[in-house]
């Protein structure tokens, strides 16, 4: 304790700003390792979730096919697939409409409230830093 008391104003503000450095410094190495594990991890998953694409993508073919095949038993080979693609073009119609919806209400990608909570700490900062000139 003593040796604080010893220590120049100026000595302290050093150290203070070299620990400050140090535990800045510390800590955005560990946000890096931890980044790093997980952006590998999802790469993982990401990959995966590719794999799984790809799969349910056979499965819709051979269930188009089966299905070709099973109306084929009623009507000729060629109206069968074509019923089934405009049902396709159909569903395709309708998902592709309500995701042009979707994608028109999240633009512009700004996060409001972020921005809003920000611009009141920075007003909060300033009162505060008003305040303690007075």
């Amino acid at each position: 304790m003593s040796d604080l008391q010893d220590t120049s104003a100026a000595e302290l503000v050093k150290q203070l700003t070299e620990q400050t450095s140090r535990l800045v410094h510390s800590e955005v190495e560990l946000a890096k390792a931890e980044l790093s594990e997980k952006g590998k991890r999802a790469g993982i998953g990401a990959g995966m979730f590719g794999g799984a694409g790809m799969f349910g993508l056979y499965a819709v073919g051979a269930l188009t096919a089966a299905i070709i095949a099973a109306l084929a038993t009623a009507m000729d080979l060629w109206l069968a697939a074509l019923i089934v693609a405009a049902v396709y073009g159909a569903i395709a119609g309708v998902l592709a409409l309500t995701g042009k919806k979707k994608v028109q209400q999240a633009v512009p990608p700004v996060p409001e409230e972020t921005v809003e909570s920000v611009k009141e700490d920075v007003q909060w900062t300033k009162a505060r830093a008003q305040q303690g000139r007075q």
